[in-house]
């Protein structure tokens, strides 16, 4: 179990990291990121984006 929270906390790190990046990429501007303002706050749900990742990244994964 600690093997997974470690792994977690690295991709979150790496997210983190990245995120500018992916911003001026376009990724989060995506058709079908949703991004609405609730309750005083602004809620951002990037849902096209999450998808076009997580392809990419099974892509790589099966290359390698």
């Amino acid at each position: 179990m600690i093997r997974w929270m470690i792994v977690i906390f690295l991709a979150l790190l790496l997210i983190s990291w990245f995120t500018p990046l992916l911003h001026k990429l376009g990724f989060g501007k995506l058709p079908g990121d949703l991004r609405f303002r609730a309750f005083g706050r602004e809620w951002f749900i990037p849902l096209t984006t999450t998808i076009l990742l997580s392809f990419v990244a099974s892509l790589i994964g099966r290359i390698l």
